[in-house]
C-alpha cells in the first residue's frame, strides 16, 4: 500500500505584476485607475442638478418673473403718466383762473401784444418775439427764464401743420425760417397764460412806479407840465395848456412845480 506524502505547502504571496511596481519597489495605481474608462457609468453616476431655467420649476419661475417685472413696468408706466396728467391739469386750472381775473383792458392788452410780435403771423412766436412781448407787457425777463418757459410750454417747430404756418397773408413767408428740431414755439393761447399769472403776481405799486418812469424820462423824481405835454401828445390827446397846468397845481401838494412819486402811488391807488 503506497504510504502518502505530505507536501509543503507552497508559500503564498500575492500575484503582483511588474506593470503595479516602479524600479524602486513602489506600488503604482492599478492600470486603468486614472484614465477616462475609468469612470462611473451613467447608472451609478449621482443625479445631476437641473439647470434652473428648465424644468416644471425653471421655466414656470423664469417666466412668473419675466411677467411680474413686466406687470410692474407697466404700473409704473401707468403710474407716471397719471401724474403728468393731474399736474397738466392743475397747471392748465391755474392758467385759466389767471386769465379769467384780468379785465377786458388786459386782456386786450395781452392780445396786442402778441399779434404785434408774430411776425410772421402763424399764431405762433419764437424765443425773441417772446423776450420782446412779454417787454413789451413790463416783464424783462432774462434768457434763462425765457428759455425755461419755451421747454415748458412750448412745442417743437417741425411738429407744427404745414396748413397752420400758410395761413399767413401773402409774402409774410417769404423771409427764410429755421424749423428744425431744437426750434420751440410758443402758441397764443399758451402766451396768454403766461402773460396772465405774471400780471396777476405783480405788485401794483411797482407798476404804478414804472408808470411813473414812463412820464419822468428824465429822472427829475417827479412830473412837470413838460412830462404832460409830450405824453398827452403821444397818446393823441390834445389837452390845452391850463388844463395840464391844473393837473399839476391839484396834486403839487409841496408846490415844487411837479408831481412826485409818493403824489403819483397815491393818486393811482387812491
Amino acid at each position: 500500500m503506497a504510504t502518502s506524502t505530505t507536501h509543503q505547502p507552497f508559500p503564498s504571496r500575492p500575484y503582483t505584476s511588474g506593470l503595479g511596481r516602479t524600479a524602486g519597489g513602489q506600488q503604482q495605481p492599478a492600470f486603468g485607475a486614472n484614465t477616462p474608462y475609468n469612470t462611473q457609468t451613467p447608472f451609478n453616476a449621482p443625479p445631476q442638478q437641473q439647470n434652473p431655467g428648465y424644468g416644471p420649476s425653471g421655466i414656470g419661475a423664469a417666466g412668473g418673473a419675466g411677467a411680474t417685472t413686466q406687470q410692474q413696468r407697466e404700473a409704473q408706466r401707468l403710474e407716471r403718466d397719471r401724474q403728468e396728467r393731474v399736474e397738466r391739469e392743475r397747471r392748465e386750472a391755474e392758467e385759466r383762473g389767471a386769465l379769467d381775473a384780468l379785465s377786458e383792458e388786459q386782456r386786450e392788452e395781452v392780445n396786442e401784444a402778441f399779434s404785434l410780435f408774430d411776425l410772421d403771423k402763424d399764431a405762433h412766436i419764437d424765443y425773441h418775439e417772446l423776450k420782446v412781448a412779454l417787454k413789451a407787457l413790463g416783464f424783462d425777463l432774462p434768457k434763462s427764464d425765457i428759455l425755461a418757459l419755451l421747454q415748458t410750454h412750448g412745442v417743437p417747430a417741425s411738429s407744427l401743420n404745414n396748413n397752420t404756418r400758410n395761413q399767413a397773408p401773402p409774402g409774410i413767408n417769404e423771409r427764410p425760417t429755421f424749423v428744425g428740431p431744437t426750434r420751440l414755439l410758443l402758441s397764443r393761447q399758451a402766451f396768454q397764460h403766461i402773460a396772465a399769472q405774471r400780471i396777476s403776481s405783480r405788485d401794483p405799486q411797482e407798476e404804478i412806479l414804472r408808470a411813473f418812469e414812463l412820464f419822468d424820462t428824465d429822472n427829475k423824481g417827479r412830473i412837470d407840465v413838460q412830462d404832460l405835454r409830450r405824453v398827452a401828445r403821444e397818446l393823441g390827446e390834445m389837452l390845452q395848456e391850463e388844463e395840464l397846468q391844473a393837473m399839476i397845481d391839484e396834486f403839487d401838494i409841496r408846490g415844487e412845480g411837479g408831481i412826485d412819486r409818493d403824489a403819483f402811488v397815491g393818486i393811482c391807488m387812491g
